[in-house]
């Protein structure tokens, strides 16, 4: 089986380190390992034919790849607490609609029935290839609040697809270029991601065993969460929960089952959210031509800048 490994780091740096070698240890358990430096790719904000003056658009391909394994690592440097701006653009290219797998178990659904989805995006059946995910981000400081929106936002990279994250790793204080070398429990951590991917590679979705740091949702185990009252929100994955005190300090407790089922990591939501699409779509299209009438009110206030057109060419 095959373990595709993302760097959206500099070559050689930190994190395409790390990278390595959590992929050295993903190989070391039978696993096929490929690593994609981001930084070869051409990749714009939106797809483009073969006459893009950038000489085309790599997306196509990074797709293939990802649907054509069963593993998924990526790693990143963190920049201003977050990802790096690549990894950010490869997750809006690879996630939403065309990857949802509620989406394309009811388009399956659909055309076999005869029926036409009212709104339509292109589906891959190798999407139903069940995946197993690993995180790594490094940074370079060492307080928590310089990271910690570097792994909730990775998880957008899995969240359509229903790929299972096994592992996840946060690492600081590599603050020079290549340093992560020093940190000698940032190495292990690495290799247990590798082994945590690489050993259950094929499992389906419920049976893969999250063996990372824990954290207090039980889904995404992650603790970056957004608090209404009592009530509270997992910012990563949405699971619903609650805020109690106990014994004069504050828990979060996520024991009401139908709060887990808002986490966009289950299906149950996953669906639901198809269900949405879908029916504010038939709710709209018969409203095409009020909404063109009402859109069009606003087309002749043009203020648009951009660089000459022979500048864009030559850049």
């Amino acid at each position: 089986m095959r373990v595709l490994g993302l760097s959206a780091g500099n070559p050689d740096g930190s994190a395409e380190l790390v990278l390595r070698v959590a992929l050295q240890a993903a190989e070391a358990e039978d696993a096929e390992v490929a690593l994609v430096r981001l930084h070869d790719l051409e990749l714009p904000t939106r797809p483009v034919g073969p006459g893009h003056p950038a000489g085309g658009d790599d997306g196509p391909w990074l797709w293939d790849q990802l649907m054509e394994s069963d593993g998924l690592i990526v790693a990143t440097p963190i920049y201003s607490r977050t990802i790096a701006g690549t990894l950010k653009l490869v997750a809006d290219r690879l996630a939403g609609p065309a990857a949802d797998i509620a989406f394309a178990e009811n388009y399956r659904r659909m055309l076999e029935a005869g029926e036409t989805p009212p709104v339509a995006f292109p589906y891959d059946e190798r999407v139903f290839r069940p995946r197993v995910a690993g995180f790594i981000a490094v940074g370079g400081a060492l307080s928590s609040q310089w990271k910690s929106l570097a792994l909730p936002l990775m998880h957008q990279m899995t969240f359509s697809a229903h790929i299972a994250v096994a592992d996840q790793l946060l690492v600081g204080g590599a603050g020079m270029p290549r340093s992560v070398v020093l940190d000698a429990r940032a190495l292990v951590a690495a290799a247990r991601v590798g082994r945590s991917v690489a050993g259950q590679l094929g499992r389906a979705f419920e049976d893969v065993e999250y063996r990372g740091e824990p954290g207090l949702c039980p889904l995404c185990h992650l603790s970056v969460v957004t608090v209404s009252g009592q009530a509270l929100e997992c910012a990563t994955c949405g699971a619903g929960g609650r805020l109690v005190v106990e014994e004069g300090a504050a828990r979060v407790r996520f024991d009401d089952p139908d709060g887990l089922k808002r986490s966009v990591a289950t299906l149950d939501e996953k669906r639901a959210h198809f269900a949405e699409v879908q029916e504010t779509a038939a709710t709209q299209g018969p409203l095409a031509e009020e909404i063109a009438r009402r859109a069009a009110a606003y087309a002749a206030f043009d203020r648009r800048i951009a660089p000459q057109a022979g500048r864009r060419a030559i850049a």
